[in-house]
């Protein structure tokens, strides 16, 4: 099935190819998380200048690490970062770099599951920063009912996948085509607060609700490009300065896209910071959310 037609205005959504760019990341100890991204989740390092390092696939950034070893951790249950989704062309590349990160960093592994939309395994970087690998089946195996996309969380073993997918060229060189951040998931502290801002605000759709304790929104009918949830922060307040997040990038297609998302935002009353080529705010949690043209 196709996905529903919002029955918003164009004028409050984000544009239907609205994508997620990189997550930034400030980390204590950064040659060890660049060893981390780079030789277990096999990303590449693209760049390296001070206390900054971008990494990603191809040209394509999807983690930027900034060295803040002056900050401390963050509180167990404050807002944040919950997971960096990173979305893998094909399963042989996806099971590639989990076997990677698996060989490489076994103790970091917390999790696998079939989601009916993807195949997802799940990691803890060394500073504890939730990662994602995953891949998409076609949107024409997703289904939806009633504007919700039909999402479950079904076993998936992992060494029963590396059996089906992983090949003898993946485990060679484990950086099999292109990858992307297909989606960030948050930790907030209400998921009202959530809808009020991601949604009616900043223009995303919903496409899933679990029990008012987790949100997942997207633009363009995709499964979701963001998520919320309150499982371990639920009545958090804005964040403090700790490491962990530093900031989560979104991607428009064009300059007429930005300007309408600030004129929403302004509209409402959201406080903008506008570089002549970004836009920059901070959602309720004092997550800062930045936003350019793809």
């Amino acid at each position: 099935m196709t996905a529903p037609t919002p029955a918003r205005s164009a004028a409050d959504l984000l544009a239907p190819d609205t994508g997620m760019g990189a997550v930034t990341l400030r980390v204590g100890n950064l040659d060890a998380m660049i060893a981390y991204y780079r030789d277990a989740v096999t990303l590449q390092l693209l760049s390296h200048e001070g206390s900054v390092a971008v990494l990603g696939r191809g040209t394509t950034p999807i983690v930027i690490l900034q060295h803040a070893p002056e900050l401390a951790n963050p509180e167990p249950r404050a807002a944040g970062l919950f997971h960096t989704a990173i979305l893998f062309e094909t399963q042989a590349a996806l099971a590639a770099a989990v076997y990677s990160v698996a060989s490489r960093h076994p103790n970091t592994f917390t999790g696998s599951a079939d989601h009916l939309v993807s195949e997802a395994f799940y990691f803890n970087d060394p500073e504890g920063n939730g990662i994602e690998l995953y891949w998409d089946r076609s949107r024409t195996e997703w289904s939806w009912t009633h504007g919700s996309i039909e999402m479950a969380t079904l076993a998936l073993d992992p060494n029963a996948y590396l059996q089906a997918h992983l090949t003898e060229a993946g485990v060679a060189d484990p950086v099999v085509g292109g990858a992307v951040v297909g989606h960030v998931h948050l930790s907030v502290g209400d998921v009202a607060s959530a809808r009020d801002f991601y949604v009616d605000t900043l223009g995303f759709d919903s496409t899933a609700e679990m029990g008012g304790s987790a949100l997942f929104v997207s633009a363009g009918g995709y499964h979701h490009h963001m998520a919320m949830n309150t499982w371990n922060s639920r009545g958090a307040g804005r964040r403090q300065l700790a490491l962990g997040l530093g900031q989560v990038e979104i991607l428009v297609p064009d300059a007429d896209s930005l300007g309408a998302l600030e004129e929403r935002m302004t509209h409402h009353k959201v406080g903008v910071r506008n570089d002549g080529q970004t836009l920059s705010f901070d959602d309720p949690w004092a997550n800062v959310i930045r936003v350019r043209t793809a």
